[in-house]
């Protein structure tokens, strides 16, 4: 189904809880947040019935994040569930990585097609410190076994931030040059505690390629990626740079958070409540709330002086 701009929207990523066994610093506040507790978040049938819905109006593409979606009970059997839906081409998730390992296979078999693990140091000292407590080997067993169950093309979400990780772009580089995944690094957004807390600097995308200049183009996977490869590499290299080069032109996603709210853009307070809609057990009224929400998509994110209109932090919107 296309938005008034004409862009095709096929894509949605659903956060499955908006809590998550990581304190990451640019995300949440050392002590945590308060979650939405389990009475709001909306219940396994009712995210079946909205990518039903939102499958028969032409939204193929799905990804469960959170927070942190491993830790919601009863993930793998939501898998096996969205998957057998019609209409739907692919599922897939966005997770720390730190749970993945013991549940790698079951989601697999379940019907999960790949995973993007966000990782954002390989040393230890630093990742336990960005993370406040976090266990980077649990996440290397997560990204093996993602690998040993085919739950690929694998690909690395690494925020870059100056003064903390961006002496580690290289490191990230060679992942790509030795294993089959791939590599994408992401701009730091004014989202959540980014806004007032965190120390960590911005990085454009143009200025990590300017430190890497044996990369080649590498076409398009049809998403926000800018995909680059090095000569004889086993993985791609891509750039998304929502600050600095704005792809809102290319964007074809919805966001539906843990609380039932459809946003059509991470940088906009612009909700649809989706609950009003399931509270009737009607199909039809759904759809037609999805489909207000495909027309009233925004053209582009609405940041103004580097801080986004959205009041939602990234926990509570779905990575």
């Amino acid at each position: 189904m296309k938005d008034q701009f004409g862009r095709e929207i096929n894509y949605m990523r659903i956060s499955l809880t908006d809590r998550c066994n990581f304190r990451c610093k640019y995300c949440m506040p050392e002590e945590g947040i308060n979650d939405i507790g389990h009475e709001s978040i909306l219940k396994f049938e009712q995210i079946e019935k909205i990518v039903k819905a939102s499958a028969q109006l032409g939204i193929s593409k799905y990804r469960l994040t959170g927070g942190e979606p491993l830790v919601r009970k009863g993930v793998v059997e939501l898998v096996e569930t969205l998957s057998g839906i019609q209409g739907v081409s692919e599922l897939a998730m966005t997770t720390n990585g730190s749970l993945l390992g013991p549940m790698a296979k079951d989601l697999k078999q379940a019907g999960l097609s790949r995973v993007n693990i966000s990782l954002d140091t390989m040393n230890e000292d630093k990742f336990r410190e960005i993370t406040r407590g976090g266990n980077l080997s649990s996440v290397f067993e997560g990204i093996n076994e993602a690998r040993r169950q085919g739950l690929t093309p694998l690909k690395i979400n690494v925020v870059i931030m100056k003064g903390f990780n961006d002496d580690e772009i290289i490191d990230f580089v060679q992942l790509t040059i030795m294993h089959e995944m791939d590599v994408r690094f992401i701009e730091l957004m004014p989202v959540g505690e980014k806004v007032n807390h965190c120390k960590f600097g911005f990085m454009s995308c143009e200025e990590i390629k300017s430190k890497l200049p044996a990369l080649r183009p590498a076409g398009d996977d049809s998403g926000v990626a800018d995909l680059y490869k090095y000569p004889m590499a086993r993985g791609k290299i891509g750039f998304i740079s929502p600050i600095s080069d704005c792809f809102c032109a290319a964007c074809n996603k919805l966001r539906l958070t843990a609380d039932g709210k459809l946003k059509t853009c991470l940088h906009s307070d612009q909700e649809i409540d989706l609950k009003l809609a399931l509270e009737g057990n009607d199909d039809e009224l759904l759809k037609s709330a999805i489909k207000d929400a495909i027309f009233r998509k925004e053209e582009k994110h609405r940041i103004a002086e580097g801080m986004s209109t959205n009041e939602r932090s990234m926990n509570k919107i779905g990575g």
